[in-house]
């Protein structure tokens, strides 16, 4: 927690930055916390923890001189964040969650198609941890204001991507188990999208 929370430190433009991105990946970490009790997956906690609390460690760089984040690249903080913590000397394994967790996962098909401004490839989580972490991050969104999402309500958001990704996303469902998310909403005073 406490490296984590130095790297966070290290690359936040500024305070505010800090406080949205470091508690939304704080929240991750609690709501994988309940989908790992929820489900029962044999997993390493530890490593999911990690993945969490890094995962968006690359929106900072998305940030401008003024404090103003580019919204329109902001699918680019995945591979941004991995330069960033391959930069760091971290490993592949803990670098992967961070350009492995978009939506339910971009295939190279889908950077292509779509015209994204990423190197054509697949950002696809593979191992139960990366999934884990990737889905976990769905019930939760740094919007202005912050808010908590709930499976149907993420299920009709990413549906406008393909039914292929309603798919995907349900069986993410059908592993891990839908999280009570409510208590959590009220405990940060975010809303909560059903």
């Amino acid at each position: 927690m406490d490296e984590s929370r130095a790297l966070h430190v290290k690359y936040a433009p500024s305070s505010e930055a800090f406080d949205l991105v470091f508690t939304h990946c704080e929240i991750v970490w609690k709501v994988a916390e309940r989908l790992i009790a929820l489900s029962g997956s044999d997993v390493d906690a530890e490593l999911v923890r990690a993945g969490c609390l890094l995962h968006d460690i690359g929106v900072y760089r998305l940030y401008d001189a003024e404090g103003r984040l580019d919204t329109r690249n902001y699918v680019r903080h995945g591979v941004l964040g991995h330069e960033l913590l391959r930069g760091e000397g971290l490993p592949d394994l803990l670098c992967r969650f961070c350009s492995c967790h978009t939506g339910v996962g971009l295939s190279r098909e889908d950077v292509l198609s779509q015209g994204l401004p990423l190197p054509p490839g697949d950002y696809l989580a593979v191992s139960p941890e990366e999934r884990l972490v990737m889905y976990a991050d769905k019930f939760h969104s740094k919007t202005t204001p912050p808010r908590f999402v709930g499976p149907d309500a993420y299920a009709t958001y990413v549906g406008r991507f393909g039914q292929d990704k309603v798919a995907a996303f349900g069986a993410l469902r059908s592993t891990f188990g839908d999280p009570e998310i409510r208590d959590l909403a009220v405990s940060y005073g975010h809303a909560l999208t059903d």
